[in-house]
């Protein structure tokens, strides 16, 4: 899987550029799902932003509204009730998977339920698309300062990458690059804090940092 993880989305000509080139084609002629279930985790979110979410249009401009050929919903919590005959065909047929952000830790409980953390591997040329915690899912551990969903046993996730990532940076109070340097040095292994202008490209192990704003990255250890 080639992965675009963001921290607002495809914000800027070099983000859009690099998603172009992951797929290989023009994103109008590229068919995607967007996956909603980290909305459901967090208690900022719910039916409002979802709905803005799916809408497709000016309220998710940098995601659902980059005018995909075809766009989708793919909803983790409802896939262990319909068969996976029926929901993996829609998965292999999609060119992208459009993954929002909320809660890291019940988007990973729902990954790994649903079985499509599983299916990963087999999916080398999908690209995974994520924003927020749709791209912390895929780091080794998010630190506890992200975790908002009651369920959560810890804050690990899935470890597709071996880096973390703190997204959202001075875009709130609580984002600053002081807090960012307290939540890597709890974490002590490597990390990256990303603004809404930044993304971090990942293709078969090689990383590259594409940002037309701020970010940086930690060593840890």
């Amino acid at each position: 899987m080639k992965l675009l993880l963001t921290s607002g989305g495809v914000t800027n000509p070099s983000i859009h550029s690099a998603l172009d080139g992951l797929l290989g084609k023009p994103i109008t002629e590229s068919h995607a799902l967007v996956i909603p279930t980290a909305q459901w985790g967090h208690p900022a979110c719910g039916p409002a932003s979802v709905g803005r979410l799916v809408a497709a249009g000016p309220g998710s401009p940098h995601l659902t509204g980059l005018g995909w050929a075809s766009l989708g919903v793919l909803e983790l919590t409802a896939l262990p009730t319909i068969g996976a005959e029926r929901w993996i065909p829609w998965l292999r047929g999609a060119d992208a998977l459009l993954v929002d952000g909320g809660d890291a830790t019940y988007l990973y409980h729902w990954m790994r339920v649903s079985g499509l953390a599983d299916l990963l591997p087999s999916l080398p040329e999908t690209v995974w698309v994520g924003v927020s915690a749709g791209s912390m899912v895929m780091t080794p551990r998010i630190g506890t300062s992200f975790v908002e969903w009651p369920g959560a046993a810890d804050d690990r996730t899935l470890s597709v990458v071996d880096f973390s990532i703190f997204p959202h940076l001075n875009a709130f109070p609580m984002n600053t690059l002081e807090h960012a340097e307290r939540w890597a040095a709890d974490l002590g292994s490597p990390s990256y804090a990303i603004d809404e202008q930044t993304a971090i490209q990942v293709v078969d192990g090689t990383v590259e940092v594409v940002s037309e704003g701020l970010w940086k990255k930690y060593e840890g250890g």
